[in-house]
């Protein structure tokens, strides 16, 4: 076939091209001259068909974008309803959402905040959403221009409540460890209000921690935020001029309003669990600077998301009677008891807790016998220990066992106090200046603050710490009196001194042999009762008594004052010249 033939062959499928192109053209109302290269017309379908492709979508997104910035759309999603009516009753109702919840910025900045928005659509959508929306207000947006641009500059302003109130140093810088923000006390939370003041707010941070007892120290003083009457007030059927009482008196607001702080606005760690549940975060929990900066500063968390509330306010005179508490004045009243207890509070010695105390038995328990005032009309009672206590849980056969342990400190601590009298005396009568005097006064004066702890006491509460104390103070006196060259008493046989307190107390009424006759001591059988009754020793002659069943071997060393080191094995089973803790001996 030669090339004629081929552009012959060739011209009716491009002809059919042609018209194909034509007509497609025609159908999106693009028509053309076939004779005039650049003569085209557009027919009306072709505008149609663009606004229906281009100008109908453009004007969609711009009607939803502009949608989507009404509170109206925000009231679409049935979960945000509660919101959405506190804003329309609140005085922010002029104000669309996104002003507050979108911070002032550049196109890039809204677009970002738009998607992120589009992501709660889909979330809602899918039903991926939270039950609890939570969203962040930032500061720029309350302080943009013609909001609260100027708020700042005010100074000190009285609120319609009759509270003085300054923004500049709440906002401005870290005060007290925190980085409070705009919406930490205009909170967006509350449901029912909205950016609307919560006084509960400011109650946490004023007043936590600053009631203790019957003083009441808010952060800043009473009179930072709360205005005096210029005019005298009807309390009852009395007048209170305030600005005499407070300002030319100086009494304390306190002195009459005691009842004005309920709560104590504590943290309990259950509440950071409702948000995380990984435990490198819950391990922050004591790290208050950093759980602040992250909650409060960062993230603008309310704080009564995590902490509790602290109710105040003063209650009219006459609405309610006086709630009086006693504790405001009568502080701390069973200190040194609950000391003795717990075994602490003596100069100089270990703690030593009672074993009632290590078994968590409470005051009650021991405290049974109710005791009616003195007064007649009274109808107060007050609950004493008695003997009652002791055989309702040990037994009738202990009975006598808590007058006779009284007795016993009482006589022991008596003959301690005239021993230190006289050796004050013969002391105080000594030069000062050489180093045993200044010792001997300095074990005077730690025996006497541990005497007059043992005699505030009542030693029934701890008679092992009593008993430790006791033989301390015995100890120290005769170091003292030896350092000076002073006779002075021997008070080694009394029983709380010499350890036998044990024996007379308790282990006599329940049957015990004391002393047993013998005892295995390094494998060799040890005379018991002949060191005791024979040779008149002490149990502190070989035994360091603690509290209850803890009586511990001073070791051979103690038995070489008394015998040759051949009469006794040189070592123990373990290789060691001291006992094991096998040798220990448990008394009941």
């Amino acid at each position: 076939m030669t090339d004629l033939d081929d552009q012959q062959a060739s011209a009716p499928t491009n002809g059919s091209k042609r018209t194909l192109r034509r007509r497609l053209l025609r159908w999106i109302g693009i028509d053309a001259n076939p004779g005039i290269r650049t003569h085209i017309w557009f027919t009306r379908r072709f505008y149609v068909l663009m606004f229906v492709l281009f100008g109908l979508p453009l004007i969609s997104l711009i009607g939803l974008s502009m949608y989507s910035t009404s509170p109206s759309f925000c009231n679409s999603c049935h979960i945000m309803e509660p919101y959405y009516k506190a804003w329309e009753s609140s005085v922010h109702n002029q104000v669309a959402c996104v002003d507050c919840h979108y911070p002032p910025g550049d196109a890039k900045t809204m677009l970002w905040h738009k998607f992120q928005a589009l992501s709660q659509v889909v979330k809602y959508v899918t039903r991926t959403y939270s039950s609890k929306p939570y969203a962040e207000v930032d500061d720029e947006s309350c302080l943009r221009s013609g909001c609260h641009s100027t708020r700042l500059l005010q100074g000190k302003v009285l609120s319609e409540s009759g509270i003085i109130f300054d923004h500049r140093p709440h906002l401005e810088g870290v005060r007290y460890g925190r980085q409070l923000r705009c919406v930490s006390c205009h909170s967006q939370i509350v449901v029912g209000k909205h950016i609307e003041v919560t006084w509960d707010t400011c109650y946490l941070c004023h007043l936590k921690g600053r009631k203790e007892g019957r003083n009441i120290e808010p952060m800043g003083g009473c009179l930072a935020c709360h205005m005096l009457p210029d005019e005298p007030v009807q309390s009852g059927n009395i007048v209170v001029d305030h600005q005499r009482i407070v300002r030319d008196q100086h009494i304390k607001c306190a002195s009459c309003h005691q009842d004005v702080i309920q709560g104590d606005g504590i943290v309990e760690k259950d509440r950071c669990l409702t948000c995380h549940n990984q435990q490198e975060k819950l391990d922050r929990f004591d790290d208050t600077p950093f759980l602040h900066e992250n909650h409060v500063t960062k993230h603008n968390v309310a704080c009564f998301h995590c902490h509790k509330e602290i109710r105040h306010g003063v209650t009219a005179a006459g609405t309610k009677p006086l709630q009086t508490d006693c504790s405001v004045c009568h502080t701390s009243a069973h200190d040194l008891q609950q000391n003795f207890y717990r075994g602490v509070g003596a100069q100089g010695l270990a703690d030593m807790p009672s074993p009632m105390y290590l078994a968590n038995v409470d005051c009650v328990a021991c405290h049974t016998e109710a005791k009616p005032s003195h007064l007649h009309l009274s109808k107060a009672t007050t609950f004493v220990g008695s003997e009652d206590g002791c055989i309702t849980c040990h037994g009738e056969e202990y009975r006598g066992t808590l007058s006779e342990g009284n007795d016993l400190v009482t006589n022991t601590l008596h003959r301690l106090q005239d021993k230190l009298a006289v050796l004050k005396v013969a002391v105080d009568a000594i030069p000062v200046g050489e180093a045993a005097i200044e010792s001997a006064r300095h074990q005077i004066a730690v025996t006497t603050t541990n005497l007059t702890y043992v005699e505030s006491v009542r030693a029934g509460h701890n008679i092992y710490y009593a008993s430790a104390i006791l033989r301390k103070a015995d100890d120290d006196l005769n170091q003292a009196a030896a350092g000076v060259e002073i006779a002075t008493g021997d008070l080694s046989d009394l029983p709380l001194i010499s350890g036998a307190f044990c024996a007379t107390l308790c282990h006599s009424k329940l049957g015990i042999e004391v002393p047993p006759e013998t005892t295995d001591f390094h494998g060799m059988e040890m005379p018991h009762a002949a060191h005791i009754e024979d040779m008149e020793l002490k149990c502190t002659t070989c035994h360091e008594i603690r509290s209850h069943k803890e009586l511990e071997l001073k070791g051979l060393g103690a038995c070489y004052e008394c015998h040759e080191k051949d009469e006794l094995p040189t070592e123990t089973a373990s290789g060691s010249s001291e006992p094991t803790a096998e040798a220990k001996v448990g008394g009941n």
